[in-house]
């Protein structure tokens, strides 16, 4: 570390947060150039010249049983930070999302009289409402994403502030869709489906094997198919996921954006991938499916009508979402054909979900909210 410096300490411990992370640190950096921001993050934080201290992909976990393979780790990771905390003494502390363990910190670091920003609020209002409260006395600053969170988090006190989603800044292609299916040699007259089976190994082996059976049936029916592999996956796990065998559709890498916007129909696992294929107005359907005893414990503790973001933000099931066993191939070549057919009415839904995250500009709102914990 340089001394003198004002010390802020990141922790992003999952792929979007690093994302949204990095445009969080270069809004910070614009205001104040002499910020030096350590931390937890992956490729993007590296990039916009955060030190990483842990990356990302160490301590990223899916599901709740898929938590205890990552123990050790994310032990290991609270301590490194924990000392950090005391040896540093940053003059902030900056959480991303990744609510269990980020809690868990942030309790740490209000105890030693550190403030605590938090950018992409934990989404209480789907599961454990009570420990709002909890939150409230470990964070000083909440910036939100979804405008209808600031009523349950601002019950007592006004803590949090809805800044738009920060997905409003960087999800746009860089091509027409003519250019697209040009480059990759598709044929403009059939429709295309694209594959966005997760960013993680494990919702690989979940939800590839049946896309890709699904992929088979639609393609026999005048489809064109083609997999968007997230940048934190490579063509070897898509391989493993599908025991060892290669996939029969193209695999595209680092251009999910403009498969995504030149497709007819995306199949994509829940997640930060639903709100990004509803920013490119796309036609979606949902899929999930964790263990089974993952799964049961959700239950217990979730309370949402909807897994998926859309239909959650519209407050609405606008777009099928198929969980745990009906995954099927069947159940998907039906949705897809479904979605295809109800195109024109599922894009008027997309357009009001799009108005309703915001104006661009999310990482520069947040980044002031964060500097006025630091004056």
């Amino acid at each position: 570390m340089s001394g003198g410096r004002r010390t802020v300490l990141l922790v992003a411990g999952e792929a979007s947060g690093d994302l949204h992370g990095a445009a969080l640190v270069s809004a910070l950096r614009q205001r104040d150039p002499e910020i030096e921001v350590w931390g937890v993050g992956g490729e993007h934080l590296r990039q916009a010249g955060m030190h990483i201290l842990v990356d990302t992909a160490a301590v990223a976990t899916m599901g709740f049983v898929e938590t205890f393979g990552t123990l050790g780790r994310l032990l290991s990771t609270y301590r490194r930070l924990t000392r950090f905390l005391v040896e540093a003494r940053p003059r902030l502390v900056v959480l991303i999302d990744f609510p269990e363990f980020n809690l868990f910190f942030a309790k740490r670091a209000k105890a030693l009289g550190i403030p605590v920003f938090y950018y992409i609020g934990p989404q209480v209002w789907a599961w454990r409402r009570g420990r709002v409260r909890k939150i409230v006395r470990r964070v000083d600053r909440i910036g939100l994403v979804f405008p209808f969170e600031a009523a349950l988090y601002n019950a007592d006190k006004p803590v949090a502030e809805f800044v738009g989603h920060p997905l409003l800044d960087v999800v746009h292609p860089s091509r027409t869709r003519e250019e697209t299916l040009a480059r990759y040699q598709l044929d403009p007259a059939r429709p295309l489906l694209a594959l966005l089976p997760g960013s993680r190994k494990k919702e690989l082996r979940h939800l590839l094997p049946p896309a890709m059976a699904a992929a088979a049936e639609l393609e026999r029916g005048g489809w064109q198919v083609v997999l968007a592999l997230a940048h934190t996956l490579s063509r070897d796990d898509v391989t493993a996921a599908l025991g060892g065998r290669a996939p029969t559709v193209p695999v595209v890498e680092n251009d999910t954006y403009n498969i995504v916007h030149a497709a007819d129909t995306v199949l994509v696992a829940s997640g930060t991938a639903t709100v990004e294929t509803a920013l490119l107005e796309r036609p979606m359907v949902i899929m999930y499916r964790v263990t089974p005893l993952t799964f049961a414990l959700a239950r217990l503790l979730v309370r949402v009508d909807h897994i998926g973001m859309p239909n959650i933000i519209l407050g609405r099931r606008v777009f099928r979402e198929l969980v745990q066993r009906e995954v099927t191939s069947a159940n998907l070549v039906a949705a897809v054909q479904d979605a295809y057919a109800r195109r024109a009415e599922l894009q008027d839904a997309l357009r009001e979900l799009r108005g309703r995250l915001g104006e661009p500009g999310a990482p520069a709102r947040a980044a002031a909210l964060a500097l006025g914990l630091m004056a």
